[in-house]
């Protein structure tokens, strides 16, 4: 499925001490803020060359014009709205899907490795399936998607945001909807240092290896060390 499909990348504006805390309170505010602009770099890469339309989800709103300037005047964007996580991804379909897109998958941004191939899979899985599901590592989950008109608030209120039982609780609520939901390959995203250890030798010789990420995880020393 690729007519009337979209896809959604939530970012935070990548400013010193506002992204990734618990990666920089062991590698560095500094060091990580840049890391998390190269991460939404490589993302926009692989989300450009899906050829599939895509829209930048920011947080917090008013940064719109810094968004602008540092990722592309030419792009979509849209601010994040919600008291919470649940709130700001069922609010950031509800404007997508208002925009006339019939299907949405929905991505973060600290996943700057994850494949073109998996987000065309996702959008493909939403002909014959009510939602899609890509499992992270930790027990949340890197993507969700629906189509139109299977978008439900439910999966989005009161779930226990940060801890290890989000997807679990997730499809617990899919499952008293009698959603069909399809599930992507899991994949690790990047919270803490083992993350960024596991980044760098899953990409040892593949094309992410050229990316900014890598380089500047090659190029870079950080608490003493040089991955």
């Amino acid at each position: 499925m690729t007519d009337g499909a979209c896809i959604v990348i939530c970012v935070r504006y990548p400013e010193k001490g506002t992204v990734k805390s618990r990666l920089a309170a062991t590698c560095g505010a500094g060091f990580v803020r840049t890391l998390y602009e190269h991460f939404i770099a490589d993302a926009l890469d692989t989300l450009e060359g899906t050829g599939i339309p895509f829209i930048i989800a920011f947080d917090p709103p008013e940064k719109g014009a810094a968004m602008r300037r540092r990722f592309g005047e030419d792009r979509l964007y849209m601010p994040q709205e919600g008291a919470d996580l649940g709130e700001r991804m069922y609010g950031a379909f509800h404007h997508t899907f208002a925009r006339g897109y019939t299907s949405v998958i929905l991505i973060g941004s600290d996943i700057p490795d994850l494949p073109g191939a998996f987000l065309a899979k996702a959008l493909s899985s939403l002909d014959d399936h009510d939602a899609v599901m890509g499992p992270a590592q930790d027990g949340g989950y890197y993507l969700i998607g629906f189509r139109k008109e299977t978008l439900t608030p439910r999966v989005f209120d009161d779930i226990p945001w940060g801890t290890t039982t989000v997807l679990a609780d997730t499809m617990a609520r899919f499952t008293r909807e009698g959603y069909d939901v399809h599930l992507l390959p899991r994949w690790r995203d990047i919270d803490e240092t083992d993350d960024l250890r596991a980044l760098v030798a899953r990409n040892s010789n593949t094309p992410f290896a050229r990316s900014r990420t890598m380089a500047y995880l090659r190029d870079t020393s950080w608490d003493g060390e040089s991955l």
